[in-house]
């Protein structure tokens, strides 16, 4: 760790913005689409939304993981003790991981499930399953399930977050949002 820390880059900050954005967009459509309450129009909009959305996380998510290998973040603050460092670098390795198990999920999930990529299959992108009712069931498990542990990660990266904006004041917050040097 160093005693100036520089901030996120914009590149940095865009991807993360953009990708928490969707993320944060496509959990609440997600689980109003399989909700019996609401017209079958609203809910197709929603399928539509919500597929469409997690593939282009998934684009996202290969570029954002292709820039970070290649521009690391900045380091954490000295004031950061080495536990918590630790927990949030497993924490961030973690998300990067249920975003791409989510994102690859659904997208088996419809692919093999037989149903469209409205947009993606409009510009002629092939399909990279086969038709298989059992991989899609499987597929839709773990799509069901990662969930959960992704919302709890999520949560435990925004307390940890807002505990920098507000608590330690440290630039830690700062640096994603505004991309200025940390103190």
């Amino acid at each position: 760790m160093s005693e100036r820390i520089v901030g996120y880059k914009p590149l940095h900050r865009a991807f993360h913005w953009l990708v928490a954005l969707l993320v944060l967009a496509t959990i609440p459509v997600g689980v109003t689409m399989v909700s019996e309450d609401i017209s079958r129009s609203v809910q197709d909009a929603l399928f539509i939304f919500h597929k469409n959305v997690g593939v282009v996380i998934l684009l996202l998510m290969l570029a954002r993981l292709a820039y970070r290998l290649v521009n690391p973040p900045p380091p954490l603050p000295d004031s950061v003790p080495r536990w918590q460092a630790s927990v949030a670098h497993a924490t961030h390795w973690l998300l990067y991981l249920l975003v791409f198990v989510m994102a690859i999920s659904g997208y088996i999930r419809v692919v093999a499930g037989g149903f469209p990529l409205e947009v993606f299959d409009a510009i002629g992108v092939p399909r990279l399953a086969p038709r298989s009712d059992e991989l899609a069931e499987t597929a839709k498990g773990i799509h069901f399930y990662v969930r959960f542990a992704l919302v709890v990660l999520i949560l435990m990266h925004v307390g940890a977050a807002l505990f920098h904006a507000i608590v330690k004041r440290d630039g830690v917050f700062s640096s994603m949002v505004t991309g200025r040097p940390r103190a």
